[in-house]
Parts: C-alpha cells; sequence; structure tokens
C-alpha cells in the first residue's frame, strides 16, 4: 500500500477534512495518510503547489499527493483550455491528483510529466460537484495508491492548464526575486535559486537589499548559527532558494525576518553585484 499524501486548504476548525479521510478509509483501511498542510489560503495554488514541489524528493516512489485547493471542476465545452477538470498526473515516479487548474504546471515549473489523464466519468453526477476533493479526487487517489493502473481510471490528455508564475528577473549586475513564502519562523523563501545566483558569476560582491534600506546582507551562510541569535543572515536553504532569517528571531521571540524587514508575499527582493573590474572586485585581489 502506497503512501497519500493530503494538502488542502479546508484548515482543521471544521469537520471536513476528518470526512476526507473517513471516506478514503472507508475503501481502503490500510492505507498510509500524511498531511502535507490543510492550511493553505483558501484557493491559492500557487501556494499549495510550493508546498507539494518542495517535499516530493523526501517521498518513494509510487506516493499519491492529492490536492484539495481551488478543486470544484469548471466545464467549458466551448472551450476546453478554459475549463478546469479533475485530472492526475505522473511526475518523478509519483502520481498528483487534483483539479487541473494550473497547479499542475507550477509544480512542474520547466520538467514535463510522465503522464496525464482526466479522471472519467465525473461530470455527469452533478452530486460529486457538492464536495469534489472527496467525491472526485480522493477515489481516484486511494486506487492509484492501491495499485489501479491510471488508463483505467482515467483518459490520457497531451496538456495541462497553464498558470502565470513570476520567475525572477536576471539584469546587468542586478537579480530581482520575490518573497514567495513566509514560513513558521517568519523567516523569508524567495523564488531565487542558487542556481540564479550563481549564474551572476563566482565570487563576485554583492549586497541583497530590501524594502527598509537600513538592512542589507553581504555575504551567504551556510546555516543560522553562523550569525549571533538576533542577527539576520541569507542563506540557500534545503530546496536551494535563497532564505532570509533572523537566527532564533521568531515572532513570538524579537520578531522574524518578516516583521524585521516589513516583508510579506510578493515583495521584491534586490541583489546587486559589484561589477566585474570595480574597486572592490580588484581589491579584492589583493
Amino acid at each position: 500500500m502506497n503512501i497519500v499524501t493530503i494538502t488542502t486548504d479546508m484548515g482543521l476548525n471544521d469537520h471536513y477534512v476528518a470526512a476526507l479521510k473517513g471516506a478514503m478509509y472507508k475503501v481502503e483501511s490500510k492505507l498510509q495518510i500524511v498531511d502535507i498542510s490543510h492550511n493553505i489560503n483558501p484557493f491559492n495554488i500557487a501556494q499549495a503547489s510550493f508546498y507539494i514541489k518542495n517535499c516530493l524528493k523526501d517521498f518513494p516512489a509510487g506516493t499519491v499527493h492529492l490536492v484539495g485547493v481551488d478543486s470544484e471542476p469548471i466545464v467549458n465545452f466551448g472551450d476546453p483550455d478554459a475549463g478546469a477538470f479533475p485530472s492526475f498526473i505522473r511526475y518523478r515516479d509519483q502520481y498528483i491528483v487534483a483539479t487541473d487548474n494550473g497547479i499542475f504546471s507550477l509544480i512542474l515549473g520547466n520538467d514535463e510529466a510522465e503522464g496525464m489523464w482526466n479522471i472519467d466519468n465525473v461530470l455527469s453526477n452533478p452530486k460529486l460537484m457538492k464536495f469534489p476533493t472527496k467525491n472526485i479526487l480522493a477515489p481516484t487517489a486511494v486506487a492509484l495508491a492501491q495499485g489501479v493502473n491510471p488508463e483505467d481510471l482515467g483518459s490520457e490528455k497531451t496538456t495541462i492548464r497553464r498558470a502565470v508564475v513570476a520567475n525572477p528577473v536576471i539584469e546587468p549586475n542586478v537579480l530581482k526575486g520575490r518573497v514567495i513564502h513566509v514560513d513558521n519562523y517568519g523567516n523569508l523563501i524567495t523564488n531565487i535559486t542558487k542556481e540564479d545566483f550563481d549564474r551572476m558569476g563566482k565570487n563576485i560582491p554583492f549586497t541583497i537589499f530590501f524594502r527598509k534600506k537600513e538592512y542589507y546582507i553581504d555575504e551567504i551562510s551556510a546555516g543560522y548559527n553562523e550569525v549571533p541569535p538576533g542577527e539576520r543572515l541569507a542563506m540557500f536553504n534545503d530546496t536551494d532558494n535563497l532564505e532570509i532569517a533572523i537566527n532564533k528571531g521568531t515572532p513570538g521571540n524579537g520578531g522574524g525576518a518578516n516583521s524585521l524587514f516589513g516583508l510579506r508575499v510578493g515583495d521584491v527582493i534586490r541583489i546587486e553585484f559589484s561589477p566585474r573590474g570595480s574597486k572592490t572586485t580588484l581589491e579584492s585581489l589583493f
């Protein structure tokens, strides 16, 4: 029996998550369910994709990821590309089950899926639409975990709905990205990757600027404890995203990086690199 992860925007104050799990256990009592998060902001597929793509590598082949965020299907027979159909894809030897509302494209990025299917025989039953995550997506996720062939559950398709995503911008001697997530510690996780950073060149002096210009960082740390508690730092985290943090500066302990720098999701992070041949670079040679 393979693992099924669940990511939803249902929260934990209502009965929805319990009903979803109960329906899944009713079909397969030996199911192994792992909660990724139920605190996704309502309908925020970008946030959901961030959570999922950053833990895919930690799950074994055959894992099924059920995503219940903005999951109500949209039927548009006049323009199928404008619709959002219950679907699933195979990626990195794992399955992702969701309504095709753009989330697959956010998870895949520039990668290609190993297979894509629309879930069959669901749109003709209006009752299923009342709780599509439980009534449409979950049965497919359980069946995949049981080892049912994907061809027996859906019809192959060749395209997925695309969602717009903001990528880092590279300009002469400047790299601009955005905060894409604020974690529980108040750390700011950006869409700038180590690959983006290294593309600007090796061993070039740089300065990371924020909204409050009196704060800046001009070095990359290997871990939080490379600076004293309460000090700011920049590091590439476990997923190789640039992270801005305050060592042990949680919201309840003096404030995290988000409150100190006055930043939130969507705000710009600017990195300025000293041009080759500049005084700073020349002095570093002696």
